[in-house]
């Protein structure tokens, strides 16, 4: 059969070195006196002893012959019109059949999305590059993209073709992104990226933008659907898109998935029988496996609940291949991992979270990357995702890799990672992780190992805009939700809008605050005498920025001790500083996080590896410990003045902070409402003080709301039977005073019942 085809043009097809394989394979019109009579059919067909073209509406079949090659075949058909067609391959003792990718040429990909991926400005790029089922001329199938702009050549991977990267071979489409359209594909096929480089070396790759992937330790990523599962929660997010989050109780329970709880086989068999998911078989035969999202509906839910927190906070849920990462060296940014289930698992737990009145943050890791062969790391053959220059590319102490910031295609698969967890997965907020090693080119680097900005200093101007881009970007969209920057420097204005020059996170942790007060319970009593400072310095910039106090797992890791184990004394003073701590953080302005097993009072390190120690709760210590925890919530979620105005100078007041021979600090918290207050007490000494001498603004009975000395919470029970009537005596520069029992190693928090005051003056007048 006679064809127009060379040697060489065959050859880039058999050895995939064409840039375009629709100019040869496929179907192609052959045109005759200016009208199309005949069409030509071309395949490359790798195994194959021989083809016919076939068309489902017709008995007929076309043979194809070999040309130039034993795999690539050929045929005319006589027809001025084509419709759908396919191949009936024999191989060997086998037949299939299958329509030819390459007779579906629609790019989903249009020149704007290419300008505006070019321009780092697509913020939904998700839903173009990846892969898609899509139907196209009436067939569904599958359609991938991926941004490779210096690779050779890219293929599609997977069970589907046997592997074979000769099968698939990809287009490329505006100069920088590879696509294909696959018939007959669907939701839950295998996939990788064959990436052929100018030298022909071949890498293959997982899916950047795969919403899904295989257990580890496999790394293909997996066709999903994101679009089906019916949501529940349109009221709340109603309600978060017309509430300002900071004017509102923020109280986190940090925790990692993995480590909370496992379940073991025989539980698996009596509560799951037929539930579980193939991600999850994987597991069963180590003798324990990690909990579903669907089993954390039904055990962490019920427990946050109890607790009284307000939010859950996820250790990094994006798919990782190493466990003892905790999921902060990420591989695919916008698969949730297949550890605790499918995606639509993922949305389930998230909208029963919601339902249930709480709501979800995940830790975001822009900062790096492992160098793992199927991740980013030197995707298509070339520094793509990452800096070329080792000095600004690669994070030597902890063997990963930044991301190249000033790429507008790099930055734009960051910003609309971030945006794709707050559409798809409606979460409620993100903190970022390791804000600073971002922020600062000189981050964990000796001199001469980095390399200074344009104006000579030591700031990433580009980390910078890129993360208000990020923050604009995401308010814009979801306004309500919650950015939070885990940044330990001095950098300015992080919590500050854009539009003054912030970087527009709306929450900063208080690394400050955290390591002065670990620092000042850690030592003996006695000594805080000389150390006051601890205690009251965080107040002389709070305002700077509006902070969220953290006691994080960075605190019970790498020989830290957890947080009981860190506290002086015998058992009991132990308990009763880590109440005082807690009741001190609880009080003091700022949003907080805490995590898991500080409200049970876990004596061990966190360990990723194994649960919790849930069997201390068999133990009063820690049961009581825990209800402590329950009050603590409770009083923080129902007093207005202790959330409400965080972050004005107004919502706090210093009584007095210079006893600090008694280690005494006490002050005003005050809402919105400047006569809505309450009065803190705290005593950090294990000596109780009687008739201990307190300001305050007004006259009339304060009620003792909370005491962490009270015996139900572990405490020696000291206290002031309910609360006191304020005497008028001018002290602390406050026209009353109250004449109170600090408990040892205590915290008390008074409100004033202004129904008896009201009553009293009343009774005056008469």
């Amino acid at each position: 059969m006679s064809t127009n085809l060379t040697q060489d043009q065959v050859n880039q097809i058999v050895y995939n070195l064409h840039h375009d394989p629709f100019e040869i394979l496929g179907s192609h019109p052959i045109e005759t006196d200016g009208t199309v009579k005949q069409w030509v059919i071309r395949a490359y067909l790798p195994d194959a002893q021989a083809a016919w073209v076939t068309f489902p509406s017709e008995r007929n079949e076309y043979p194809m012959q070999a040309i130039h090659h034993a795999n690539f075949f050929e045929c005319k058909i006589d027809t001025a019109t084509l419709s759908n067609y396919q191949f009936r391959i024999k191989e060997g003792e086998h037949e299939r059949v299958i329509y030819d990718p390459y007779a579906f040429s629609s790019p989903k990909l249009t020149e704007f999305d290419i300008h505006l991926f070019g321009e780092g400005n697509h913020h939904r790029i998700y839903e173009k590059l990846g892969a898609h089922v899509t139907v196209v001329d009436g067939i569904s199938g599958v359609y991938f993209a991926v941004w490779a702009p210096n690779a050779r050549n890219v293929s599609i991977l997977g069970d589907f073709n046997n592997w074979d990267g000769r099968r698939n071979q990809m287009r490329k489409n505006g100069n920088m992104i590879w696509e294909l359209f696959i018939p007959e594909l669907g939701f839950g096929t295998a996939y990788k990226y064959e990436i052929k480089n100018a030298e022909g070396h071949i890498y293959e790759k997982s899916d950047p933008y795969g919403f899904y992937q295989e257990p580890r330790p496999k790394t293909a990523s997996i066709v999903a659907d994101l679009d089906s599962y019916q949501w529940n929660d349109q009221d709340w997010l109603e309600n978060r898109r017309n509430t300002d989050p900071l004017s509102k109780p923020i109280s986190v329970y940090e925790m990692h998935i993995g480590s909370w709880l496992h379940t073991s086989i025989e539980e698996a068999a009596q509560g799951l029988a037929g539930k579980l998911s193939p991600v999850q078989v994987s597991e069963l035969n180590t003798g324990a496996r990690f909990l579903t999202y669907y089993e954390l509906v039904d055990k962490l839910i019920p427990y946050i609940k109890e607790l009284g927190y307000t939010h859950v906070e996820l250790l990094p849920i994006a798919e990782h291949p190493f466990d003892g990462s905790w999921g902060y060296q990420v591989t695919g940014y916008y698969a949730p991992t297949s550890r605790y289930g499918t995606p639509e698992d993922l949305m389930y737990f998230i909208d029963q979270c919601h339902l249930n009145d709480i709501g979800v943050i995940v830790d975001w890791v822009p900062g790096h990357f492992p160098k793992d062969g199927h991740g980013l790391a030197f995707f298509d053959g070339t520094h793509l995702y990452e800096h070329a220059d080792s000095r600004k590319g690669e994070h030597k102490e902890w063997g990963t890799l930044i991301f190249n910031y000033g790429r507008n295609e790099v930055r734009n698969f960051l910003v609309a990672n971030a945006l794709f967890w707050f559409d798809k997965y409606h979460i409620d907020g993100i903190r970022v992780d390791a804000v600073a090693s971002m922020l600062y080119l000189d981050y964990c680097r000796e001199p001469g190992e980095w390399v200074t900005n344009q104006y000579g200093g030591r700031e990433n101007l580009e980390a910078a805009d890129f993360l208000r881009q990020v923050n604009s970007v995401l308010f814009s969209y979801f306004p309500g939700v919650l950015t939070i920057a885990e940044e330990s420097t001095s950098w300015p204005m992080v919590s500050w809008p854009t539009y003054v020059g912030g970087l527009g996170f709306n929450l900063k942790w208080n690394m400050g605050w955290m390591h002065d007060m670990l620092d000042y319970f850690s030592m003996d009593p006695w000594f805080r005498q000389f150390h006051q400072n601890n205690v009251t310095f965080s107040m002389w910039y709070h305002h700077s920025e509006n902070y969220m106090l953290a006691l994080s797992h960075d605190e019970v890791v790498h020989g830290k001790s957890n947080m009981l184990g860190k506290m002086p004394g015998d058992e009991w003073q132990k308990f009763a500083n880590v109440r005082a701590l807690f009741s001190y953080m609880f009080t003091h302005p700022g949003k907080k996080t805490m995590f898991m097993s500080m409200e049970f009072g876990q004596w061990s390190e966190w360990n990723v590896w194994a649960d919790l120690e849930w069997n201390l709760l068999q133990f009063q210590p820690h049961q009581q410990l825990k209800q402590f925890f329950i009050s603590l919530n409770h009083l923080y979620r129902t007093e207005p003045a202790l959330y409400s105005n965080d972050f004005e100078e107004s919502g706090f007041q210093w009584i007095d902070c210079t006893d600090n021979r008694h280690s005494v600090a006490a002050f005003i918290r005050r809402g919105k409402d400047p006569s809505e207050f309450v009065v803190v007490v705290c005593n950090f000494t294990p000596q109780p003080h009687s008739h201990y001498r307190v300001g305050v603004p007004e006259a009339g009975f304060y009620i003792e709301l909370f005491n962490s000395d009270a015996g139900q919470y572990g405490g020696s029970n000291m206290g002031n039977l309910g609360g006191k009537w304020s005497e008028e005596w001018s002290f602390h520069s406050q026209p009353y005073s109250l004449d109170l029992c600090l408990p040892p190693l205590g915290v008390v928090v008074f409100k004033l019942n202004r129904e008896p005051v009201q009553a009293v003056l009343e009774s005056s007048s008469e």
